[in-house]
């Protein structure tokens, strides 16, 4: 003993202090990254070095753009609205579903505008609402698709709706599919199916088989999820790859976190609404049971998961690991999953806190969105950047359901 305090004085070597330390309570933790969403999307347009409240300020000639990711239309911010709905009913506190209603009418109150620049063949870097006003794959419909729905819920706009309808007609009757029905794309290869959009529709599909009664959108979301696995399990590793060449009959090399990630959210979300009595239910939830089975196997230490997941010298990535805690804790919370396997999700959702979320609520070491690559040191080398809001809606939805499971426990203790 005296020879280790002797060496820990000079400094030769680091006391062991494990992660005994105390973590703040999971509510703080997820309301200060909520607030600080609140504080930073301004819903504002800017150009010119000033900045516009609504289209109507915006002098001809300005090429405007919307002032801060978190006030943009894009799949992420689909994601975003989500959880900050849900965030707003788990606490009962309407200021964060607020969030989302502002954001979809910001939209809706101001796309005209820039609808009718394109339409004159005006065209520049971050153009608002390009995916409002031009939808041509998942990625443009599918998840602000899935929150308008949900905003829809009790906001009944006869525009809101009308972009539903079409969102549907989109993904349904004419987004490119594989001669067996699965879900794909023309770019970067005729045709590429990526992991990516199994969340890019199955969310969106589900949530229309609620609102219409009609269990053909239900159908297609458990099918989509049986084709999904179909082409890119790779049942050696127990993990998804990010994508499948049809061109080539061939899997992609990365087994990538996020696209993971989004491929087990999108079974999450399906089971949300998809009635008890659906044929397809019970595969569902084996499907996620195996998914859920085979990523734990790549938890590193700290509880987080990395960029490829069954590569260790890749870095832990927080977007990923949000969607595992989300998708694991949820299973448990509402019986899907035994409950012996929350721990996965405990032990990940602790090390998010611990390394990942800054004392004021910022997000360290989200990757930055991503496109398909035949190499694996795209994956390695793919930007993890602070705030990027690929990481806000699922580090929420992960917050979310580790405080139900905590407070069910105490309230069974």
């Amino acid at each position: 003993m005296k020879k280790l305090n002797f060496l820990l004085a000079l400094g030769l070597v680091l006391p062991f202090t494990g992660y005994t330390q105390a973590l703040p309570a999971d509510t703080d933790v997820v309301r200060k990254m909520a607030d600080y969403v609140l504080a930073h999307a301004a819903f504002t347009f800017k150009g010119n070095n000033q900045t516009y409240a609504t289209s109507k300020e915006i002098p001809a000639g300005v090429n405007a753009i919307i002032s801060d990711h978190l006030s943009a239309w894009h799949y992420p911010n689909g994601v975003l609205n989500i959880a900050m709905i849900d965030l707003g009913n788990y606490l009962k506190d309407e200021k964060y579903s607020a969030f989302a209603k502002k954001h979809v009418a910001f939209a809706f109150d101001n796309v005209a505008y820039f609808e009718a620049l394109s339409k004159k063949g005006v065209k520049y870097k971050e153009f608002p609402f390009n995916q409002l006003i031009h939808t041509r794959v998942l990625d443009d419909c599918g998840a602000m698709g899935a929150s308008l729905l949900d905003v829809y819920q009790t906001v009944k706009r006869a525009d809101y709706k009308a972009y539903i309808d079409k969102a549907a007609n989109h993904i349904s009757k004419v987004q490119e599919r594989l001669p067996d029905g699965t879900l794909c794309r023309p770019n970067p290869y005729k045709w590429t199916l990526w992991g990516d959009d199994l969340y890019m529709s199955v969310p969106f599909l589900a949530r229309m088989g609620k609102l219409t009664g009609d269990n053909t959108y239900f159908d297609d979301a458990v099918a989509q999820i049986k084709h999904f696995t179909h082409y890119l399990w790779d049942p050696g590793a127990g993990l998804y790859v990010h994508y499948y060449y049809d061109d080539l009959q061939r899997q992609g090399v990365a087994h990538w976190g996020r696209a993971n990630g989004w491929i087990m959210l999108a079974k999450v979300q399906l089971l949300n609404e998809l009635p008890a009595n659906h044929p397809g239910r019970k595969e569902v939830i084996a499907d996620l049971t195996q998914q859920i089975l085979g990523i734990a196997r790549y938890q590193s230490g700290s509880g987080l998961f990395h960029q490829v997941l069954d590569h260790t010298d890749s870095y832990t990535e927080t977007s990923c690991t949000a969607m595992f805690v989300y998708s694991i804790a949820r299973a448990v919370n509402e019986g899907w999953l035994d409950k012996r396997y929350i721990s996965i999700a405990e032990q990940a959702w602790n090390g998010l806190v611990r390394e990942k979320i800054t004392p004021d609520g910022q997000l360290k070491d989200v990757c930055i969105g991503t496109n398909t690559a035949a190499d694996l040191t795209a994956y390695y080398n793919r930007p993890a950047e602070l705030n990027d809001f690929h990481g806000w809606g699922p580090m929420i939805e992960a917050g979310i359901e580790i405080m139900r499971y905590r407070e069910s426990k105490k309230q069974k203790a």
